[in-house]
């Protein structure tokens, strides 16, 4: 019997029709394991998926598809499906509301407790072996917080970052606290900016990065925020959707947490020169510090209040990442090369227009 006849697949991912969902559960279908896709909305998405799977060559009748809300207890499930699941045993939280200018309520309904949620249900699972939850990289920058947060804190903390950043900063506390007190094998994977595919460039997602380069392209980047060694770190998608796969066969600890991102990435004023010199346009002029940018009328810079808390020059631990892909036999691509056919596919795209 196949899954699309009604079976229970091993490995459940929610979020499977964002950008890094789709393409994890290409990779998971392709390695040969049973995928559940958790979907709000069920049938019609399901249906764009199995599509997009098809588009690019992936088997989906390992694939089976189910309806599911994160925002809701027990994650929405009815009776049925709720049984089905009962095999799974590895759990990819890759749903996630990303978007800059969200309500701080509407960030925290599926950014803290919707990842709560996830959690909560995971530990009731049989067979559970791991939760693989997809968090971000600038967690770092702002130290672990512990859950639940001081209301002022978490005040402070929603003003200075904005909903998204502050809500995933939230989420990865309450997450990893859950996790602890319900005793829920936890990895927490903390991706940089997701690029396209290193082999077609294929994203699509267009905003964060993605912004700035249509900009450059539109000739509308005169200057950049940030300084000389401003690092805004990439990842290209496929990578990080084998990374993801492999995680639950060599994490073992209580918890683990990976930093996944390729240090080679230029600075932000080198990438997009390399990306300038690519598409035949011209660079920014100048470079301005994210100080005087921040106190700068957001009609004049066109510059996403939100955005420049990414902007920095620090660097980030990755050591456990390049441990595990060594394990695996991964390695990330030239990341040159998957910037440039990266931005050749935005274009060809229209950025998502």
């Amino acid at each position: 019997m196949t899954l699309s006849e009604g079976a229970a697949g091993e490995a459940l991912v929610l979020g499977a029709t964002g950008f890094i969902g789709r393409w994890l559960v290409a990779e998971l279908l392709e390695r040969g394991r049973p995928v559940v896709a958790a979907v709000r909305g069920g049938g019609a998405r399901g249906g764009e998926l199995r599509g997009w799977l098809r588009e690019h060559g992936v088997d989906d009748q390992g694939l089976l598809v189910v309806d599911a809300d994160i925002t809701r207890p027990d994650l929405g499930l009815d009776d049925e499906d709720r049984d089905r699941l009962k095999a799974v045993r590895d759990v990819f939280n890759a749903a996630a509301l990303f978007r800059f200018g969200l309500g701080r309520e509407e960030a925290r309904r599926a950014n803290v407790d919707g990842a709560v949620n996830v959690v909560r249900w995971a530990a009731a699972l049989p067979r559970l072996r791991r939760l693989v939850h997809v968090s971000g990289y600038r967690v770092a920058s702002e130290g672990r917080l512990a859950h639940p947060v001081p209301a002022k804190e978490l005040d402070a903390l929603y003003r200075r970052l904005g909903a998204y950043e502050a809500s995933k900063l939230e989420g990865d506390a309450a997450v990893r606290a859950v996790a602890r007190e319900e005793g829920v094998p936890l990895t927490a994977v903390h991706p940089a900016t997701v690029i396209g595919d290193s082999v077609t460039g294929e994203a699509g997602q267009y905003i964060g990065l993605a912004e700035m380069v249509r900009d450059l392209w539109g000739g509308r980047l005169p200057a950049l925020a940030g300084s000389r060694r401003t690092f805004v770190p990439v990842v290209t998608v496929d990578h990080l959707a084998r990374f993801m796969a492999a995680v639950p066969e060599y994490d073992e600890e209580p918890y683990r947490a990976h930093w996944v991102l390729d240090d080679a990435t230029p600075h932000l004023p080198d990438l997009v020169g390399l990306l300038a010199r690519h598409l035949g346009v011209r660079p920014p002029r100048v470079t301005l510090p994210v100080g005087l940018v921040r106190r700068l009328p957001r009609a004049l810079t066109g510059v996403e209040p939100e955005t420049l808390s990414f902007l920095s020059e620090e660097r980030y631990d990755t050591s456990s990442a390049g441990v595990l892909a060594g394990k695996a036999g991964l390695s990330h691509p030239p990341v040159e090369d998957a910037l440039r056919r990266w931005a050749d596919r935005l274009v060809a795209d229209r950025f998502g227009a």
